[in-house]
């Protein structure tokens, strides 16, 4: 397993599931009850931008950095509504004028998270939860492990909590991972019926990503709903261009705020002509 997040940090891809994922938390705490997250997939957890990796491919600048930061694009106020958790976690780690730091899904799960609220995050690769325990490790909230993802979906499920959004982004650099994903989602839905799962899903290869949206279809969930970012005309033989979440019982208004947010997206995060983003139920939801 050599897959280094650090070298895709802050990119377009990140924004959309780190949206999607502060989004769905933001509806979870309008219950007070408390909640647990599990990211299967949790990375380093804070990452560098002004050095190492990321700064070699500079990917982030395409990204957060079109967001936040002294070249950040203006952003709707109906947009900043539904975006500001999620952005003034980044900012918090940084200055008005430059980025130097991106929150991982751990660090920014934590960062949103009340004090009774819980996380399971789980990294396989050694320096990476090592990385990990140095970043969130202190916070009596988090608890990291370091086992294989797949197990920790069928181990870790339910929460004690009842209540819970789990979050499943492979790195997709073993043949398979497609499958696995599908098989890690049907393990969850029958230890946890009613957690939010979150798929993240790059989209190299559109004809697979289809045959898996089928197939997961096919499954028979009650509600699914899909989200589509696309910053440039797609091409299999190109560096990723578009990305996407599937999301599994998605918190109800999910919906609403995704098409602003996404349309939004779409626009400022563009990378060529081609740029577009979709929304749509594959199940339940509004007609």
């Amino acid at each position: 397993m050599n897959y280094r997040h650090a070298y895709h940090a802050g990119n377009f891809a990140d924004v959309l599931k780190h949206v999607v994922l502060a989004m769905v938390l933001e509806h979870l705490k309008r219950k007070p009850t408390p909640f647990r997250v599990i990211d299967t997939h949790a990375g380093a957890g804070l990452y560098a931008l002004d050095s190492g990796e990321a700064a070699r491919t500079g990917e982030w600048r395409q990204g957060i950095g079109r967001l936040v930061g002294a070249d950040a694009l203006p952003i709707p106020p109906d947009v900043e509504a539904f975006m500001r958790p999620y952005l003034a976690t980044v900012r918090e780690l940084n200055s008005d004028h430059a980025i130097r730091i991106y929150p991982g899904s751990p660090t920014l799960a934590l960062a949103l998270m009340r004090p009774n609220d819980r996380l399971i995050a789980n990294e396989l690769h050694p320096e990476e939860a090592m990385s990990l325990r140095a970043a969130i490790g202190r916070d009596r909230r988090a608890k990291v492990l370091q086992i294989d993802a797949w197990q920790a979906i069928r181990s870790l499920l339910p929460p004690k909590e009842r209540r819970g959004v789990i979050l499943i982004d492979p790195p997709f650099e073993a043949q398979g991972d497609l499958e696995r994903l599908a098989a890690g989602l049907a393990d969850g839905m029958r230890r946890f019926a009613t957690g939010v799962y979150l798929l993240w899903l790059p989209i190299k290869d559109r004809a697979a990503v289809e045959r898996f949206i089928g197939h997961v279809v096919g499954m028979g969930y009650d509600e699914l709903l899909y989200a589509e970012l696309c910053v440039r005309t797609f091409s299999s033989q190109d560096r990723l261009s578009a990305t996407a979440m599937l999301i599994a019982n998605p918190p109800f208004g999910l919906d609403l705020g995704l098409r602003v947010v996404l349309k939004h997206l779409a626009v400022v995060l563009a990378q060529g002509p081609g740029a577009r983003h979709h929304l749509k139920w594959l199940a339940g939801g509004a007609p």
